[in-house]
């Protein structure tokens, strides 16, 4: 039997390596002993500053306190994305975190409103959402049970901070300096230290790669591999820029497409994040940067920086002792804010398959597989943006609608359009009602419904789906506004 794991490295701070440090902190307690190795002289890449709803099981699991938070990052709330000319310039739909309408054990919610949609000639499906109709009335309210499904905006070097001065309370032990090599073990190719151009060497059993894209661990020592997805995902670039927060604090993200790629607008509590991720094969870093500024209707507050990417995977995420986590593991552009995500689940398996008695290769393959399901549900969902829509206006939407997609996607994909028919799979993160939104926003209309639906009287169809959305107009009557929320919720304590 091979000895237990008893010492932790990370390798790298950042987002990847402070949530990595807090988690296994609160985990394991004294029982290992936990170093985080980065240099204040590296800065991380910290743009993605938007998060998907379970973030909260995240902070559940730290005991930390949501208001405290809030501050600390000067977060905000959201409740979805909005998309706008992304089916066809000029048209915006939204991808909210509810659910919609009433489901029965026939059928999804989607098929009645289908139905009564294919009668009337047309509807909006999302006013059957509290989240949207709150998200368009720029309102915001933490109800019981969970009743608002939501996520944040936040600014990432504040929550690295954050999640430091978390871990260090938690018995981490941060180590500054630059990683100057990786020493391998002769005898099986594991990582044994890490050499610092200082002279310290750092010894572990486990090391956990956050040093971003350039992977000195998994990729620069072990040479795990990397499986390119720009075939599907064609941007690899972007420009990221912070400005003034003009007006309401909308409790949503903005993502706008244009003719060779899309920008994102985050709002927090003092400022706003921008950003335009685009193809380098479709349009030029000038005009790239020149559109992104001209676009702006605040005055920015700091440089734009430019960041270089190629979409794709590690072929394996656990190689020998070490993980990769967050930038170094891979990269899928931040379309649907999932960068943060990844990050947790990972980590969450990573304490559930946790070797007890020093690295198992069963255990590994475990980690690998379910790491890569994860990954490829979450390009796929991504990739259909890209693949669905009208748009024909531009060489860059030109070869995305006319690309060749996974096979998944591209079933579910005819499915969805033949039927109105979408599943979930145990471990996606999206589920039928993301598909469904993004789909239905992207402009693909299914061509028929459950044939439940047609037992119901159309007048008692039509009463229904007029009751549920007076409700939700209602409830959503009744919130405050997200900055007047945001202003009462986050206000300092006494």
């Amino acid at each position: 039997m091979s000895q237990g794991i008893k010492k932790i490295v990370i390798a790298g701070g950042g987002t990847a390596g402070w949530m990595s440090a807090a988690l296994l902190s609160k985990a394991f307690g004294a029982t290992k002993e936990i170093v985080l190795v980065e240099s204040d002289e590296i800065a991380s890449v910290g743009v993605g500053e938007a998060t998907v709803p379970p973030l909260q099981l995240f902070h559940e699991f730290l005991e930390v306190d949501e208001r405290d938070f809030m501050r600390s990052v000067d977060a905000t709330f959201k409740l979805g994305i909005a998309f706008e000319n992304w089916r066809e310039p000029g048209h915006t739909y939204m991808h909210a975190f509810g659910h919609f309408g009433k489901d029965s054990w026939h059928c999804r919610f989607f098929n009645y409103w289908l139905a009564a949609a294919k009668d009337k000639g047309s509807a909006d499906f999302e006013k059957y959402c509290l989240e949207f109709v709150a998200a368009q009335q720029n309102k915001f309210n933490i109800l019981p049970n969970r009743r608002v499904q939501y996520a944040y905006h936040l600014d990432a070097g504040k929550y690295a901070v954050y999640l430091r001065r978390y871990s260090e309370a938690h018995g981490v032990t941060r180590v500054e300096g630059k990683i100057d090599a990786v020493s391998l073990n002769q005898n099986n190719g594991h990582i044994s230290a890490l050499q610092l151009q200082s002279g310290q060497r750092v010894e572990g059993d486990l090391f956990i790669d956050c040093t971003g894209f350039r992977a000195l661990l998994i990729e620069g020592a072990l040479h795990t591999g990397y499986e390119d997805w720009s075939h599907w995902l064609p941007c690899d670039s972007a420009y990221a820029v912070q400005s003034d927060l003009p007006g309401e604090i909308p409790p949503y993200t903005r993502s706008i497409a244009n003719h060779a790629g899309w920008q994102w607008r985050i709002p927090l509590q003092s400022r706003r994040g921008n950003g335009h991720v685009f193809s380098s094969a479709f349009t030029t870093d000038q005009a790239a940067l020149d559109l992104m500024l001209d676009s702006l209707d605040a005055k920015p507050i700091n440089e734009p920086r430019l960041i270089r990417f190629k979409t794709g995977a590690r072929r394996k995420q656990w190689h020998k002792n070490c993980v990769a986590l967050g930038l170094s593991s891979g990269f899928l552009e931040p379309l649907e804010s999932t960068s943060i995500h990844l990050v947790q689940r990972n980590l969450m398996r990573l304490i559930q398959w946790f070797p007890a008695q020093g690295i198992n290769a069963a255990e590994v393959d475990e980690f690998n597989r379910q790491a890569r399901e994860d990954t490829e549900a979450i390009r796929d969902f991504i990739i259909m943006h890209y693949k669905v829509h009208n748009r024909r206006d531009s060489d860059f939407w030109r070869h995305c609608g006319d690309m060749d997609v996974p096979d998944d996607l591209s079933h579910r994909i005819k499915l969805f359009k033949s039927s109105a028919k979408v599943f979930k799979r145990s471990y996606e993160l999206f589920g039928e009602e993301s598909w469904i939104q993004v789909f239905l926003g992207q402009g693909l209309m299914p061509k028929s419904y459950h044939p439940f639906v047609d037992t119901i009287p159309r007048d008692v169809l039509y009463q229904t789906l007029s009751e549920l959305e007076t409700s939700i107009r209602q409830q959503v009557s009744e919130m405050p506004s997200h900055g007047e929320f945001l202003a009462r919720y986050c206000r300092p304590q006494s």
